[in-house]
């Protein structure tokens, strides 16, 4: 089997095989945490699942384990298609893959048995935080390399987004994490709070998103076999990207004494967020104009369709919430919740996926096992993830509405206890499809068609 492989994707597949994995585990210590909600009792002696440890693994594992290792790893591969470099850093590829994948396996090792940095979405501890910051710095050396020893001339937006992604993740991760200070990874009072939240909403900002959009870009004109509608449109989607979001994160603490002038900033350029992804997704549902059916009938052109649609949604809804009058009623409640679960699994977790499906038979050098598979996670992940929001948005509603009432938590409790019990549930769906994902990768690397794309360069097209 391993004969088949091209020595230069090896790495890639690694990535894309690690994040089908992580999805299965992060979502099952997803389950983990709604047990918590609905039957507090379920864990009680069993301190490594209680909600405050298996939330952080769930989180971490989710960022960073399945969207960013897919994500990465098709990055590679289109960087390395699109780049055709006369050198490939294969053994930094490898030290990459370890080093990021290290980071992600302490999360359970760690948050499991209370041992965090306790800021959310930054719990790993120091050395997990060195071990990503040198994955990093090896991808950014690997882009370096690819893009100086380039045959092809023109850097299509892909790369762009890919390479952006890792210049600009290198100073948030480090100042979100508090580097500096390794005994605490926090600094004292306010000034803490402004900076996690600057890390917090650009992972899914400045990580995440590139990502996918890069992803989108690639994909897209790929299956339905168009031309990019606009390189002007893609080049002002980057730049406003970078422009209005590395600042937003403080609509998350509107209601604390920061200063003035950055509230008013983050939520101005807040609304501004609309240039970038309007733009984005202008430029990539034009380009699939008059190529629509061929979009829909292929499993992995269709997952990233629904991204584009999900990061649609989620961007008016995060306009939105960061309106002070609404934000009172929605932030500190389960809406909050079910507007992260569209970012980062809706959005770029489909995009990841639909990536995942249409890079994999490339990489492995083999045709799909089992299309039915993907169509099946498709719905089953789709039913969940629309479940997800409906039922947080209608719990987040009734917690905001009664803490503007003053009505006490007790009795706010028993209220939402259904919609607990339906998270709980939906999010069995999602699980299913985490595992039926992995059951097909590892079936396509055991027994999938042989082919070469060499031969067949568009062989799994249309």
């Amino acid at each position: 089997m391993t004969a088949l492989y091209d020595k230069n994707q090896r790495a890639t597949l690694a990535f894309l095989l690690a994040g089908a994995v992580w999805f299965v585990v992060g979502t099952l210590y997803g389950l983990a945490s709604a047990i918590d909600l609905v039957a507090p009792e379920t864990f009680n002696n069993i301190p490594w699942l209680v909600f405050g440890r298996a939330r952080a693994v769930h989180t971490n594992t989710v960022i960073f384990g399945f969207s960013a290792n897919i994500l990465i790893g098709c990055g590679l591969y289109y960087a390395h298609t699109l780049l055709k470099p006369r050198q490939w850093p294969v053994k930094l590829v490898w030290g990459a893959f370890i080093l990021w994948n290290l980071a992600v396996l302490s999360g359970p090792f760690t948050f499991s048995f209370g041992i965090s940095q306790g800021r959310e979405y930054a719990e790993y501890i120091w050395l997990a935080d060195v071990s990503i910051m040198l994955s990093m710095l090896l991808i950014t050396a690997i882009l370096a390399v690819a893009v100086r020893s380039r045959e092809e001339e023109t850097l299509y937006v892909s790369v762009w987004y890919f390479v952006g992604t890792f210049l600009w993740m290198l100073g948030v991760y480090s100042i979100g994490n508090v580097m500096w200070r390794p005994e605490t990874g926090a600094m004292p009072g306010m000034v803490d709070s402004v900076l996690l939240w600057f890390y917090g909403h650009n992972l899914v900002g400045l990580l995440v998103t590139p990502l996918a959009v890069g992803l989108a870009y690639y994909v897209i004109p790929r299956v339905t076999q168009t031309k990019l509608y606009s390189y002007t449109l893609s080049q002002i989607g980057f730049w406003t990207l970078v422009l209005f979001y590395t600042h937003i994160g403080s609509h998350h603490i509107l209601q604390t004494p920061i200063p003035n002038w950055l509230k008013v900033a983050s939520v101005a350029h807040s609304g501004a967020m609309a240039i970038p992804v309007l733009t984005v997704l202008v430029n990539l549902w034009v380009t699939a104009r008059g190529a629509g059916g061929r979009l829909l009938r292929d499993p992995a052109g269709r997952l990233v369709l629904a991204g584009t649609i999900w990061y649609l949604v989620t961007s008016v809804q995060g306009v939105v919430q960061s309106f002070p009058s609404v934000q009172r009623v929605t932030h500190l409640g389960n809406f909050n919740i079910g507007h992260a679960h569209i970012a980062v699994l809706g959005f770029g977790g489909y995009i990841a996926l639909g990536g995942l499906w249409h890079i994999l038979p490339y990489v492995a050098r083999r045709r799909l096992w089992s299309r039915r598979l993907v169509n099946l996670q498709f719905g089953l992940v789709t039913l969940g993830l629309t479940g997800f929001l409906a039922v947080l948005t209608i719990a987040g509603l009734i917690q905001g509405q009664a803490w503007q009432n003053g009505e006490v938590v007790y009795r706010v409790l028993p209220e939402i206890f259904p919609y607990m019990a339906l998270r709980a549930a939906f999010g069995l769906s999602i699980i299913a499809g985490a595992i039926i994902g992995l059951v097909n990768v590892w079936m396509t690397l055991r027994r999938g068609e042989p082919f070469d794309p060499a031969v067949e360069p568009r062989g799994l097209l249309p």
